[in-house]
């Protein structure tokens, strides 16, 4: 396989790469970061093969608050104008499709925890995500959604959440949900993210439920390497 470049844009120091550091290492790719809550500043674009956005609890129009929002957001539609590889995961998803004109919004409900997605009926047969499972229990830690940009297709479902992933061309995805998640990462998230957790709901769990359900994470980074394994021999043809 190509040696890769890639690099990710990393928004909190408690939401890294996680499982997906894993496969770059088992790959020997080259890895580069911009980190926002160090200041760093972002490379040329023609720097790098992939674009991987991680997640952060702003919101894709807290631009008052995060000013770097605004360039974020032209970065990443330069990188998908560029022809890049582009990955957004939870906040990552959201800045994709803000980048492409679609909208993010409030869900009805928060949504945190261990719950299942379903295969819409859209990615029934698709490429990328026709061979996995129709329905695999995930993590989730959200509180907003995002329309399905115009020209994408619509991956997966929730019952608290109509629109969970999308696939834009061939090699743009946006993931909900959080395929990369280790046990360390779920303890630095509960651990920082405790005043969302005091109460528990049909669609939030507490922070102990949620470590009572660690086993979970080995089936998401299968998913989840099986996703980029074809994003990477471009087997989506």
């Amino acid at each position: 396989m190509k040696q890769l470049r890639i690099h990710y844009l990393q928004h909190v120091h408690f939401e890294g790469l996680g499982l997906i550091k894993n496969w770059i290492g088992e790959h020997q790719h080259i890895l580069t970061a911009t980190r926002f809550y160090k200041n760093e500043k972002l490379p040329t674009i023609d720097s790098f093969d992939w674009l991987i956005i991680m997640g952060g609890p702003m919101g894709v129009n807290d631009e008052k608050d995060y000013p770097w929002l605004i360039k974020e957001k032209s970065y990443i539609r330069k990188a998908i104008d560029m022809d890049k590889t582009v990955i957004g995961i939870c906040l990552g998803a959201q800045l994709i499709a803000s980048s492409l004109g679609a909208r993010v919004y409030q869900n009805p409900v928060k949504e945190i925890g261990w719950f299942p997605v379903q295969k819409s009926k859209e990615a029934i047969g698709n490429p990328l995500v026709g061979s996995l499972c129709d329905t695999f229990t995930v993590f989730h830690w959200h509180s907003e959604t995002f329309e399905i940009p115009r020209g994408a297709t619509r991956l997966f479902e929730s019952s608290a959440c109509k629109n969970q992933a999308f696939l834009y061309g061939e090699k743009i995805i946006g993931l909900q949900f959080h395929l990369e998640i280790s046990p360390e990462a779920i303890r630095n998230m509960v651990s920082n993210g405790k005043g969302e957790l005091a109460i528990a709901s049909a669609n939030m769990q507490k922070g102990d439920s949620i470590m009572a359900e660690l086993r979970h994470y080995s089936n998401s980074n299968q998913v989840l390497n099986n996703i980029l394994n074809k994003l990477h021999t471009k087997k989506i043809t």
